[in-house]
Order: structure tokens, then C-alpha cells, then sequence
């Protein structure tokens, strides 16, 4: 074989067989758990160092073409892994709210993200109350209710 400037990339590369995966698709990573998606991501980072040992030595455009689709692959296993992280800390921090103990409000990052003009819209309670005044009209002007003529 040919000497590699990277040994290390090399050795790895020579055990690799190139799959012919298509591109992994988010819902199907869902599914798995967490030491199935870190194995997914080292298969993946060693995948992709094999293609640029592939790249330096003048490999097959397909390979070359791969690469994108593998560095998109290993940022989905990034992204579900996170979120999986995150709804776990949620669901946490919302039963030890439930029962009383330990952290009872959820931190900035893990709230929902929205846009600052819809952070700070009025709840439907607040946007519904009436001054004492209103109310005390509406409760002596009741709305008119009229039979309509046939």
C-alpha cells in the first residue's frame, strides 16, 4: 500500500469497508439511544477521516463526493443526541418541580426559544381581565338579545 501521512487515519482506513449508506435520516436516529448514537457518530468520524486520507491520495470522485453527505450525517447524530440530552434535563427539572425538590424553574436554554415579541405577549388570563369599572358596566348593561323577525 502506499505510505499515508497520516499512520493513524491510515490503519483505521485499511479496516473501514465503504459503505454504501444513504443519507441518515433524523427520525430514524430518534429511535436510538444514547450509546447506539455515539457508536453511529464514531463510525461516521472514522468514515470521514478515511475519505480525506481518500482525498490527499487522489481517490474516486464518488468518495469525494461523500464527504459532504457524512459531515451532514455526523451533525444529524450531533443534533438528535442534543435534544435527546436536553428533553431528558427538561422532563427532570419538571417532575422535581412536580415534587417539591431540587430545581423548580426551567433555565434559559432549555426554554422555548420563540421570538422576544412572543416571549412577552400577555397570557390569554391577562389579555381577558377588565378594569373594575368595565366590569361593573357590563354587569349593569347586559348585551341586548333581540328576536329576529321572520
Amino acid at each position: 500500500s502506499r505510505s499515508c501521512l497520516f499512520p493513524r487515519v491510515a490503519a483505521a482506513t485499511s479496516s473501514i469497508q465503504w459503505s454504501t449508506m444513504a443519507k441518515i435520516k433524523a427520525h430514524e436516529l430518534r429511535g436510538k439511544n444514547k450509546q447506539e448514537l455515539l457508536a453511529q457518530l464514531s463510525e461516521l468520524k472514522q468514515e470521514l477521516a478515511a475519505l480525506r486520507v481518500a482525498k490527499v491520495t487522489g481517490g474516486a470522485p464518488n468518495k469525494l463526493s461523500k464527504i459532504k453527505v457524512v459531515r451532514k450525517g455526523i451533525a444529524r447524530v450531533h443534533t438528535v443526541y442534543r435534544q435527546n440530552i436536553r428533553a431528558a434535563l427538561r422532563s427532570k427539572i419538571s417532575n422535581d418541580a412536580a415534587n417539591k425538590k431540587g430545581k423548580t424553574f426551567l433555565p434559559l436554554d432549555l426554554r422555548v426559544k420563540k421570538t422576544r415579541a412572543l416571549r412577552r405577549l400577555l397570557t390569554k388570563q391577562q389579555k381577558n381581565k377588565l378594569t373594575e369599572k368595565e366590569h361593573k358596566r357590563r354587569v349593569a348593561f347586559p348585551q341586548r338579545k333581540f328576536a329576529v323577525k321572520a
